[in-house]
């Protein structure tokens, strides 16, 4: 692997350049934004790279991986792809030596999630996953505040997400692409949780329900719920619950992640804050705010920063690793109708 002694010298490139969010073009500013230089783009579909070379004058395009990697000089790879794709793909860039970021969630299983870290020390190369919500002004705060003690020590987590309304007919609808109904939001939230909660993984109980909406997928469509519960070590523990099925409204003060502690409950959403505190006179305080802004250019600066000055890597795999891991767990845990130890913590 070439020296880099410059930000400019990583040399980028991203698998993937589909119309979904835009997501090749906004990995490609945000490394150019950390000083990183956009180099290449593979994607399959012609009417996408001519996208990508209006989008940045100059860029070299490729249809396969294959020729990526043997024609260019790339340093750093970014897998925008289907979730089922990231394992293959990424070992695919990682055995000819290139560094590898996978767009979240690093890969479907444990299994694959291994493979990946072990190619990655195999060959001394860097592997993460873009975890830019490590770094939402709605975590930050949360992370902040509970840390000075606003609700005591933590006692659980309940993160939820969904309505009553049909899925669309995409491939995040699909079980063996996307892995399942909690493998969108449900990989942020337990990233949130994950920063709050520090014990290790004992067991994982998974519980789903399938058949009320059929999508283009018919029989592989996602559930149409599902749930998981996350014992740690401590005594603590997370409830993670997504659903397309659920037609009761929901307060809007509920918000994504209610955060219940020995001295309060902390409540979050994208947007807002509320701390609800016992008071002397067996009532409560509620307190309410909107959260700061997100710094998502801090994924990216880090990566920099790690290939150039060394500096400590924050979205590691193992760290990528340990949601997945939930996951993983959760949907064989619904399959056999029991709990699973954990293997990593």
């Amino acid at each position: 692997m070439v020296e880099l002694r410059r930000a400019k010298d990583i040399r980028v490139g991203v698998i993937g350049y589909g119309g979904a969010f835009n997501m090749g073009k906004i990995h490609l500013e945000q490394m150019a934004d950390a000083g990183m230089t956009p180099s290449a783009v593979c994607e399959i579909d012609q009417t996408r790279l001519k996208v990508a070379e209006v989008d940045f004058p100059g860029i070299e395009t490729f249809t396969s991986v294959s020729a990526m990697l043997k024609k260019s000089d790339l340093n750093l790879i970014v897998v925008i792809t289907p979730h089922n794709t990231h394992a293959k793909l990424a070992l695919q860039c990682l055995r000819a030596g290139r560094h590898v970021v996978c767009e979240k969630p690093l890969a479907i299983t444990t299994a694959e999630c291994d493979k990946m870290i072990a190619e990655a020390k195999k060959q001394k190369v860097v592997l993460s996953t873009y975890h830019n919500r490590h770094w939402d002004g709605c975590i930050l705060e949360a992370v902040r505040k509970i840390g000075k003690g606003a609700i005591g020590d933590i006692v659980r987590i309940e993160a939820h997400a969904g309505a009553f309304g049909k899925p669309g007919d995409w491939w995040r609808s699909s079980k063996t692409i996307s892995g399942g109904i909690l493998y969108d939001w449900g990989v942020h939230f337990l990233e949130y949780a994950l920063q709050l909660i520090d014990s290790d993984i004992t067991e994982v109980s998974g519980f789903a329900t399938k058949g009320v909406w059929k999508t283009r997928w018919g029989s592989d469509s996602n559930e149409d719920e599902a749930t998981t519960i996350v014992r740690f070590a401590s005594g603590q523990y997370l409830v993670l619950s997504i659903t397309q099925i659920d037609a009761l409204p929901k307060n809007e003060d509920r918000g994504h992640l209610e955060i219940t502690g020995t001295k309060g409950t902390y409540v979050f959403d994208q947007s807002r804050w509320k701390l609800i505190q016992p008071d002397k006179r067996c009532g409560i305080t509620i307190k309410k705010g909107m959260n700061p802004s997100s710094q998502w250019d801090r994924y990216y600066k880090n990566i920099a920063g790690h290939l150039v000055k060394g500096e400590k890597l924050v979205i590691t795999p193992e760290w990528s690793r340990r949601p997945i891991h939930i996951l993983d767990l959760a949907c064989r845990s619904a399959e056999l109708g029991k709990t699973i130890k954990a293997k990593y913590k």
